[in-house]
């Protein structure tokens, strides 16, 4: 049965090397077998051909991709060098945003800060009375305050700017005046014959300080203060004659102790470092003058925008009068004289 399979029977003696499939594979030297190739042994030979199939191959070398240069498209956005992304663009925005709410609020809350204190002001009453802090004078000081001044909560803010302006420049006219001392004490050190120039100097220091004050700074700030007709006709009169004042002060007529231009070149002559002063001191008197001339013209455009008049000043005039307790006693002390009078005459 054996010739009809490729089995053998279990008793015969087969032995599977002697298979002609094993020895036509071993007589074939094409073949790769353990026994035929040594790749040690063959240094110089190639190898055979199922080797050679199977050999590796030598590395291929490596050629770098070249990526097409980038274009912008015409909607596209380009980059002229600036190194803020959009998020950051977006960052700073918002933070500018948030910085101009917060200057509004503190605005706002000044405002509001201001109309409060108004309302506490207008809830006193008008026979209440408020405590006195200008000038302000230590506690130890035997004299106390004589006015109460407060610009931000009884001035408008459309006004406290204009305001404000007129107290330093009186500050600076008294400042100014000060000084005008020091020149003519200066002068009088050198040439002992301007005494007369040095009193009036100290007489001017102390009686222009305090009337200026009170007699056009004061009736400025109550005339913005409650838009009082008779308040600013007293300002312009009393203001043009200081602005006069002033002009004389610039000129410097000499014994009148103003340290003026006149004065300030003759004093050259004696002594060069006191001509430098008083000449400092001219040009102080020069910009004051200017400077009244300019404030003049700037609260009388505000007066012209309040819509006072010169009918209520005179109405503001003949109630502040007819208000006064003392006017009111010595007119009906007039009238009742007069009537006895009358009545005694009519007797006789």
């Amino acid at each position: 049965m054996s010739k009809y399979t490729s089995f053998p029977e279990p008793g015969d003696d087969h032995n599977p090397f002697q298979d002609p499939a094993v020895t036509q594979h071993s007589s074939n030297t094409e073949y790769a077998t353990l026994d035929l190739y040594n790749p040690f042994d063959n240094k110089n030979g190639p190898p055979p051909p199922a080797y050679a199939a199977t050999a590796p191959s030598a590395p291929q070398p490596v050629v770098p991709a070249t990526t097409p240069p980038s274009r912008t498209t015409p909607t596209e956005p380009r980059n002229y060098g600036t190194s803020f992304t959009p998020q950051q663009t977006a960052v700073n925005a918002t933070t500018a945003e948030l910085l101009r709410k917060q200057e509004e609020l503190e605005k706002k809350a000044r405002e509001l800060e201001r109309r409060e204190r108004e309302l506490d002001s207008h809830a006193l009453g008008p026979g209440a009375t408020r405590q006195n802090n200008w000038p302000p004078l230590p506690t130890f000081c035997p004299v106390g305050p004589c006015f109460y001044q407060d610009i931000n909560m009884e001035i408008s803010q459309s006004f406290q700017h204009t305001v404000s302006i007129m107290y330093y420049y009186w500050m600076f006219t008294a400042c100014t005046l000060a000084f005008n001392l020091i020149s003519c004490l200066s002068l009088f050190c050198v040439e002992p014959s301007g005494g007369v120039g040095l009193g009036l100097a100290i007489l001017w220091v102390l009686l222009f300080t305090p009337c200026s004050f009170v007699c056009w700074y004061r009736p400025v700030y109550k005339a913005f203060r409650s838009d009082s007709s008779f308040n600013f006709f007293a300002f312009f009169f009393i203001f043009f004659v200081q602005v006069i004042f002033y002009v004389i002060m610039t000129i410097g007529i000499p014994g009148w102790g103003f340290s003026g231009w006149i004065v300030s070149l003759a004093a050259l002559k004696t002594s060069v470092p006191v001509g430098v002063i008083m000449m400092l001191n001219a040009i102080l008197f020069t910009a004051q003058t200017a400077m009244g001339v300019v404030l003049l013209k700037r609260v009388h455009s505000l007066y012209r925008q309040t819509g006072a008049s010169f009918v209520k000043a005179q109405a503001e005039f003949a109630t502040g009068v007819m208000s006064n307790q003392a006017v009111r006693q010595a007119a009906a002390n007039a009238t009742a004289s007069a009537a006895q009078g009358a009545f005694t005459g009519a007797a006789r």
